[in-house]
């Protein structure tokens, strides 16, 4: 993987380098304080203990050195914690998301990563394969709380893949990946892994082609707040992301996408 290290795009130019390379990197979206005031709230919850069916930590004596089974990821925190609901739909988040799609964005999904040290990375994949958005796709906003580079499993994306269709994953290697699926760069493509510092965003298209390789460094974490949207002329989406948000807090109505899209089956991972 290529290792870049962009300038933040200017806000006039938020919409053409996403639209040409299915991602655009923001620098600094979230200042020091705010970082801060994400991490604290998510180690108090890890003190706090598990939370059934979203975030089940366990004990260190009892995870076999799985260091993602004492610090597994959270899933929609925002449904818990009114902080989490809040920097899910923070009117930062919201202007630049206005900006890309050009309509007011609605709030799927949030979620926490931890990833300490020696964790396990997340094949490449595609987002809308699993939130099923209808029509169009959803966009991520994925927020470095810690530095994020190769070293410690920094976010990859294999730019302008956003506009491949979904396409059915096949297996990923389980020494390097915690979860099973992996969808490859098509030939010619290669993935590139922006160096991020804490505060940034990543907004990247639901199709586009992305993942992280294990954290390999012995000391650094990349912590990582992540919320998923989507166009409010969306008609459809997989079941588990409702309810359906938007940024004033007001669920939104929604029909529940059944088909499974072009796999055949709903696939019910959280992602």
């Amino acid at each position: 993987m290529q290792v870049i290290n962009e300038p933040s795009a200017a806000p006039e130019e938020l919409k053409e380098t996403f639209e040409r390379q299915g991602y655009c990197h923001i620098r600094g979206l979230f200042n020091e304080e705010e970082v801060e005031d994400i991490k604290t709230h998510f180690e108090e919850i890890h003190s706090n203990g598990p939370v059934k069916g979203y975030f089940e930590p366990v004990p260190e004596s009892e995870a076999g050195g799985d260091v993602l089974k004492v610090y597994p990821r959270f899933v929609h925190p925002h449904r818990f914690t009114e902080k989490a609901k809040n920097y899910m739909l923070h009117p930062k988040v919201e202007a630049v998301l206005r900006e890309l799609l050009g309509t007011q964005p609605l709030a799927l999904q949030s979620m926490y990563y931890y990833k300490p040290p020696g964790a396990l990375g997340q094949a490449m994949h595609q987002d809308n394969l699993y939130l099923m958005v209808e029509p169009g796709t959803c966009i991520a906003a994925w927020t470095a709380i810690d530095d994020a580079d190769a070293k410690n499993g920094g976010m990859a994306v294999v730019p302008k893949t956003d506009d491949m269709d979904i396409v059915c994953p096949g297996l990923a290697d389980k020494t390097k990946s915690f979860t099973g699926h992996l969808v490859k760069a098509p030939k010619g493509k290669r993935a590139v892994i922006p160096n991020m510092k804490a505060g940034d965003t990543l907004f990247f298209n639901g199709s586009l082609i992305h993942g992280s390789g294990p954290n390999r460094s012995k000391d650094r974490w990349r912590r990582s707040f992540i919320g998923h949207y989507a166009p409010d002329y969306s008609e459809k989406l997989a079941r588990f992301y409702f309810p359906v948000l938007d940024f004033e807090g007001n669920e939104v109505t929604k029909a529940v996408n059944k088909d499974g899209g072009p796999c055949g089956t709903e696939w019910d991972a959280p992602h």
